[in-house]
């Protein structure tokens, strides 16, 4: 259950947007220079995010992406889901196609009850509460040197 690069992005995009204030949109091409991912690869994944009605798209001058009303409250588990497949949480450790209590690879028994804590954990986890995390300053959603120029250059430093 270790997740896949564009579910990571998918998930630091979210938290940014979520940052910003509601219905403000905000361009593409800025998220991706703010986390360092490339620009063309965000741009379908923020597609995926809009066609999973997470966000919303608008064209044109005034353009870029926005959270969907009501998407703060959206945790990480429906992010992950809608990204890897509902089989995320499903696929065995080992890459069984079949795994389960009844037919179980060695690792099923040890790994079930921390897949579960793993997914209460996402579902409790909102990209409000994560989104105020980062705005404390105490966390952050990338390591990107242009994003710590920006928090920089916001502080007058």
């Amino acid at each position: 259950m270790i997740l896949s690069r564009t579910s990571q992005y998918a998930i630091q995009a979210l938290i940014y947007i979520a940052t910003r204030p509601p219905g403000e949109p905000i361009l593409n091409r800025k998220v991706s220079e703010y986390l360092g991912v490339p620009t063309a690869y965000l741009a379908k994944i923020m597609q995926s995010l809009c066609r999973g009605n997470l966000l919303y798209s608008y064209r044109g001058r005034q353009g870029g992406f926005c959270l969907r009303e009501g998407g703060e409250k959206t945790d990480l588990m429906q992010i992950i889901t809608l990204i890897e497949g509902v089989g995320f949480t499903e696929n065995c450790v080992l890459g069984l196609k079949i795994c389960s209590d009844e037919t179980a690879c060695p690792v099923h028994a040890k790994w079930k009850p921390i897949k579960e804590k793993i997914v209460a954990l996402l579902h409790e986890q909102t990209l409000d509460r994560l989104a105020i995390a980062v705005q404390s300053g105490r966390y952050r959603i990338c390591d990107l040197p242009m994003a710590m120029m920006d928090e920089i250059g916001q502080k007058g430093i």
